[in-house]
């Protein structure tokens, strides 16, 4: 499916909801022509209502600064309004030489970033970024339906994704999600197990005394296992306990926890420490020895 770039003006301001939209799923109503071939469910809905159930939590002290990277100027300008009026500091980019420009320039706490860019599609500035950046969370854009799409900008390191068409609304809430889990637990210290250590508090992990790169996701997900070793858990659990969704595509996970296999284990094709209970899910075990090799996460 190729994003429309026909440039239409945003469809006339619509009452807001009463309730949060789910996660991964449209605004009911507002997917209009004119805004689908925006890539956006309610491009011209109005912002939730201050303290509404829609609205993200308050801002911090320094409230955070959020990176837009898309093509589209119509759909860019709406999701800045969103973000502008949830409290984010907004800068955007057109392009992938444009955002890595400006994160290199000034580091966002956060980047939302459409895949299907020209020139350098999104995975390349996904890239690139995380490289010359550090693991700065990644929420990506994409028109397209295909699993395989998804599942590589997860490769890459994104931590989220909306398939357009998407509400400004979600994709509100999904970026103080992917924030909220980036601020230190203030209920826990330093984890450790099998030679792996987290400081939640310094967002840092380490693997026999060596640091590990690992992307917002992957860490929650290491910080989480540590947390519960020895009880096995459904990625439906997973998902719920360390993304906070209580529904959305599983593949996300078991792609996590095979990108975090390939961090921690001595021989990601037979995981030792993170297994896979069939027909369950998962468990972290640190006292296993090596299992037989796996065909798939």
């Amino acid at each position: 499916m190729q994003q429309s770039h026909e440039r239409q003006e945003p469809a006339g301001p619509a009452p807001a909801p009463t309730g949060p939209t789910p996660a991964g799923a449209a605004s009911p109503g507002l997917a209009d022509a004119g805004a689908a071939s925006l890539g956006l469910a309610d491009a011209g809905a109005a912002s939730p209502a201050p303290g509404g159930a829609a609205s993200p939590a308050p801002a911090p002290a320094r409230p955070a600064r959020i990176l837009v990277v898309d093509d589209d100027p119509t759909v860019a300008e709406v999701v800045t309004g969103y973000l502008d009026r949830a409290g984010y500091v907004v800068d955007r980019a057109g392009d992938g030489p444009a955002a890595l420009a400006r994160a290199a320039g000034n580091r966002p706490d956060l980047v939302v970033l459409d895949l299907m860019l020209p020139g350098m599609d999104g995975l390349e500035v996904c890239r690139r970024m995380r490289a010359d950046s550090g693991p700065v969370p990644v929420i990506m854009l994409t028109a397209r339906g295909d699993e395989d799409d998804r599942i590589l900008g997860l490769e890459v390191g994104a931590d989220d994704y909306v398939t357009k068409p998407f509400s400004p609304r979600e994709l509100v809430l999904r970026v103080e999600s992917v924030l909220r889990r980036t601020r230190p637990r203030a209920d826990t210290g330093p984890l450790g197990a099998a030679g792996l250590t987290v400081d939640p508090a310094a967002r840092r992990a380490t693997k026999n005394g060596a640091e590990l790169a690992l992307t917002l996701r992957e860490f929650d997900l290491l910080a989480f296992f540590l947390r519960h070793p020895g009880r096995a858990y459904g990625r439906e659990d997973l998902m719920r306990e360390v993304w906070g969704w209580d529904f959305g595509d599983l593949s996300t996970v078991t792609v996590h926890v095979r990108r975090l296999r390939g961090k921690v284990e001595d021989d990601p094709a037979r995981p030792r420490l993170i297994q896979t209970v069939w027909g369950v899910g998962y468990r972290f075990d640190p006292s296993a020895t090596a299992g037989p090799a796996e065909q798939e996460a």
